[in-house]
């Protein structure tokens, strides 16, 4: 299967009342697990990266490259998407020039009417080229703004007009936070989501997907979220495995220092906690 953009993928989800899981990665490693989840539970899946891990890895071309080469050599059968998570307007242009599927244009620190123009040029080019486009209204509470206790709440209005812009998916602030949430948080605003699901069609986007409790996800995907990120959940879930391996003494073991064998338990822990959201995500198999 070669990559595709989300757009009937996203669309079928936000119909159907399911939701498709986007997992980030930061190296081949990482790359792997994903896509065995998608493959070992053939159900569609989205890879992504944020600007830093797109650094972190060599550049967006490089990053686009290795996950092709990876779904070949695999041999994943399964659709996937290869999305730019959080780009600011160069970093999109720089996505889209690299032959992503699949871009977040992410202008919520910018003025609104800026963010909504920005938003319109992504969406042009994107689109001239085949490329889905993921815009956000608001912004994402999370550790980048210091601990709170509820993340921000979309504007209706303005959702409205960034739907209106073209964008296949919306990302919309329901109270949701990027990633560890603290004792003090609220949970997700259903009410705010009932709102925006009402007046808008686009397919919705529930960032910080990491740590949310599982009842509330899937209300929130009966409700019209169509594509949950998750990334602070793979994160702890490769730290603890190889944690583990060490406190075990592996690495004493004859060549336990060897670096695939290091990296073989988190690989495996992240593959298993991407399963484990695509049951919560109830993202059906491809037929």
């Amino acid at each position: 299967m070669t990559l595709v953009n989300g757009n009937e993928i996203f669309k079928a989800a936000r119909e159907g009342h399911y939701a498709v899981g986007a997992f980030n990665t930061n190296n081949l490693e990482w790359t792997r697990a994903i896509l065995a989840a998608g493959q070992k539970t053939n159900t569609p899946i989205l890879i992504q990266t944020s600007m830093g891990a797109g650094k972190y890895m060599g550049g967006y071309k490089l990053v686009q490259n290795l996950v092709a080469n990876t779904i070949d050599s695999m041999g994943i059968t399964v659709p996937v998407i290869m999305h730019l998570d959080h780009g600011n307007y160069e970093a999109a242009k720089e996505a889209i020039a690299a032959g992503y599927n699949s871009v977040m244009f992410d202008g919520h620190d910018l003025p609104f009417e800026e963010n909504l123009e920005k938003t319109k040029e992504i969406v042009a080019l994107a689109h001239s080229k085949g490329i889905s486009v993921e815009g956000e209204v608001g912004s994402i509470g999370g550790e980048e703004d210091g601990i709170i206790g509820a993340g921000e709440l979309a504007d209706v209005e303005e959702a409205k007009q960034l739907a209106a812009t073209g964008v296949d998916y919306l990302a919309v602030g329901i109270g949701n936070i990027h990633g560890v949430y603290p004792e003090n948080w609220q949970g997700l605003n259903f009410d705010r989501l009932a709102e925006l699901a009402k007046e808008i069609d686009t397919p919705l986007v529930l960032h910080g997907g990491s740590g949310i409790p599982k009842e509330q996800i899937v209300k929130a995907i009966s409700m019209g979220i169509a594509k949950v990120n998750v990334n602070t959940e793979q994160q702890i879930a490769w730290s603890e495995a190889v944690k583990e391996y060490y406190a075990a003494g592996n690495d004493k073991k004859e060549k336990g220092f060897d670096p695939r064998k290091v990296l073989a338990p988190g690989t495996q822990a992240i593959q298993d906690t991407v399963e484990s959201r695509i049951e919560w995500f109830g993202t059906p198999e491809v037929k």
